[in-house]
């Protein structure tokens, strides 16, 4: 029998969702947390423009990911996972920052079996190509796509950014060990 393939999303769902809040309240001089960060598009929290969050993002992007923080349980639950299950990470990151990438998963031992990076947040072909079981994310749009589209479960890691309504195939999850409750319900 092959083993479930589980598709993760790494930023906000296996790092900490508010990795970004320091380098970005140092920069545009704001003081905002987590729970300020009601919308995915960090550009509304900050009150600037696309572009500018966009040219930002192109310098400092690969130090923030070097520098992520796990969240909290992430990694052992992921090692536990990696006994029974494939782990296929899909991410929207750009691809020039593969490297930096694998690099974060090797120096802290966080487990998988294949990392890719679309460089856009649709995900859908992704999910096909690697018929992925259930999927973990936060970005709202992704998690409901994903579970209608594909008709898969999806596990949404549940942030200030993410409260619109949810189908039934989407589970919210305040935390990993409640993701793995709802992944050990689901399979």
């Amino acid at each position: 029998m092959s083993k479930y393939r589980l598709g993760i999303d790494i930023d906000g769902t296996v790092t900490d969702p508010a990795t970004f809040i320091p380098y970005l309240n140092e920069h545009f001089k704001k003081n905002l947390t987590i729970d300020d960060i009601i919308e995915y598009d960090l550009t509304v929290a900050l009150g600037i423009s696309q572009e500018e969050f966009w040219k930002w993002m192109q310098v400092h992007e690969p130090s923030i990911y070097k520098q992520a923080i796990l969240a909290d349980n992430a990694k052992d639950i992921l090692l536990e996972w990696k006994k029974q299950y494939e782990l296929f990470y899909i991410s929207a990151r750009p691809k020039h920052t593969h490297d930096v990438t694998v690099d974060w998963f090797h120096r802290l031992t966080v487990p998988y079996d294949h990392i890719e990076l679309l460089g856009q947040h649709d995900k859908l072909d992704a999910v096909k190509k690697h018929k992925l079981d259930v999927f973990f994310e936060d970005k709202h749009d992704n998690a409901c796509n994903i579970a209608e589209e594909c008709n898969i479960p999806v596990v949404l890691m549940d942030t200030p950014y993410n409260q619109s309504p949810v189908p039934n195939n989407v589970y919210r999850a305040a935390h990993w060990n409640e993701a793995k409750k709802i992944v050990d319900r689901l399979l």
